[in-house]
């Protein structure tokens, strides 16, 4: 195989140039460990492709001997899709050199982008033109489009504008045999058969390489106002969240939830981070409101919300962003609760959703089963309550050993998928499946489903070369 190994880098460095090609143990390094450190992968090389074609090509090598691409955008990913584990048989497919911006198109509002932007340069793109680009997450500085198109991403702006899904009008991909599917078009209806672009939304790499996609781009509010609210209780919380949704309806762009210890992790770990309400409070909120007429309007609106809260006790206390840096310093709160937990030692994570009128409950069960499976475990769990999507974290109690507590990583995911299950929700809301959650999908994923999807990817992939290992 090392024969064969040498004969093959040799033809990429032919195809994509010799710097293009990374064998360099050190040089491969970051493109095979995930920013968690749960992941550490092996690769034959790390190919750069800069073109559509150098795919083509890329891939017809890949049929041509037989061995296997994973594909990858900013290496973000949490759940192992990104990551290649054969030294001798998988190249690493990075996308970071197809980041060109191919088209905005202001009167249609759209934009067609490839699949190496990074999602802020979409962001800013779009921002030039007074459009709104709305997809967000934490990893938005290094994440990419095609990573997002892989993992179909949801990130805070899903209340109001959907999933990653939800926002593209096309796509281009190189398939398995290497033939491109040329489907960047701009058009909101298109009644032309099979959607073929949500068989590779969410597929994580396992079907094609996405390479580029035309996006919807939305008009940019106006006026945008935002304020931590405290609650007592969860059922406050969902009462609150109700009354949001109806006075505000679309113009309430995100509801996210955060945990009192994660207010206590960002002011300990976050270089200017505040405690947003002076008094502690087991449980807070940042909702925006986004208004298409002014920050008057936004801020009108989000106070008669607020007053609403407080009149029936609901709410027991709020801060408002006093300007537009004090709301970025809210959202860079927010942004940052993952990296927070990170200096506190090992943290197992889920990534799951359910009825959103099942939440109080279902948090209340899932943190008092944690804390009765590992004593002192400290449950962590936030993020986007309006669409019932929770990061399920349990950081490790404080005087236990990292390793051990990361020993039962198992073990709590089985109780706590299983407890998500029983409220009719899904083990995985956002991040993907990859390798971490593959076995799992196996016993929880209806039979039919399964077959289906089976089916699919072994007549666009016969051989075999896209992502093994992942999802199925």
């Amino acid at each position: 195989m090392e024969g064969t190994k040498t004969m093959l880098i040799d033809q990429f460095k032919t195809l994509l140039g010799d710097r293009h090609v990374i064998t360099n143990l050190d040089d491969k390094a970051p493109y095979l460990r995930e920013w968690r450190d749960k992941y550490e992968g092996s690769a034959a090389a790390i190919l750069k492709p800069g073109s559509v074609e150098d795919v083509v090509g890329v891939i017809k090598l890949a049929n041509e001997h037989g061995i296997a691409l994973v594909p990858q955008g900013g290496n973000t990913g949490l759940v192992g899709g990104q990551i290649a584990f054969d030294a001798d048989r998988q190249f690493v497919v990075n996308l970071s050199r197809l980041n060109r911006i191919r088209d905005v198109d202001t009167d249609g509002y759209t934009m067609t982008v490839e699949a190496g932007t990074i999602l802020a340069n979409a962001q800013q793109a779009a921002d030039d033109v007074d459009c709104l680009f709305p997809l967000s997450l934490g990893s938005e500085g290094s994440c990419q489009i095609g990573g997002n198109l892989s993992t179909n991403a949801g990130g805070t702006g899903v209340l109001a504008y959907g999933n990653t899904r939800d926002l593209v009008l096309g796509l281009e991909v190189v398939l398995p045999n290497g033939d491109v599917v040329n489907g960047l078009n701009k058009l909101r209806k298109n009644n032309t058969g099979y959607d073929l672009k949500n068989l590779f939304v969410g597929a994580e790499g396992t079907l094609g390489i996405i390479t580029a996609a035309t996006l919807k781009l939305f008009p940019k509010p106006t006026g945008q106002q935002a304020a931590f609210v405290a609650f007592s209780t969860l059922d406050e919380t969902g009462a609150f969240f109700k009354t949001a949704k109806s006075k505000a309806g679309s113009q309430l762009t995100a509801f996210e939830i955060i945990p009192r210890i994660g207010i206590e992790f960002l002011v300990k770990h976050v270089d200017g981070a505040r405690d947003p309400i002076e008094t502690p409070y087991p449980w807070y909120a940042l909702l925006e409101i986004s208004s298409g007429q002014s920050l008057e309007n936004a801020s009108e609106l989000l106070m008669e919300i607020l007053e609403h809260g407080l009149e029936n006790g609901a709410v027991q206390d709020g801060s408002v962003a006093s300007s537009e840096a004090q709301r970025q310093s809210f959202w860079h709160m927010r942004h940052e609760l993952s990296g927070c937990q990170k200096p506190e030692g090992g943290s197992i994570k889920h990534d799951v959703s359910v009825p959103v009128a099942s939440l109080p409950e279902y948090l209340r069960e899932t943190i008092a089963v944690s804390q009765d499976f590992i004593p002192g475990c400290r449950p962590v769990p936030f993020g986007h309550w309006g669409d019932g999507n929770i990061h399920l974290n349990f950081s490790q109690p404080i005087n236990m050993d990292r390793e051990a507590f990361l020993s039962h990583w198992e073990e709590m995911n089985r109780l706590m998928h299983a407890i998500t299950l029983s409220y009719g929700g899904s083990i995985s809301a956002e991040h993907g499946i990859g390798i971490m959650k593959r076995d799992e999908l196996a016993d929880t994923k209806d039979p039919a489903s399964l077959t289906l999807m089976r089916t699919l990817k072994n007549t666009l992939d016969p051989n075999g070369i896209m992502n093994p290992g992942k999802v199925l």
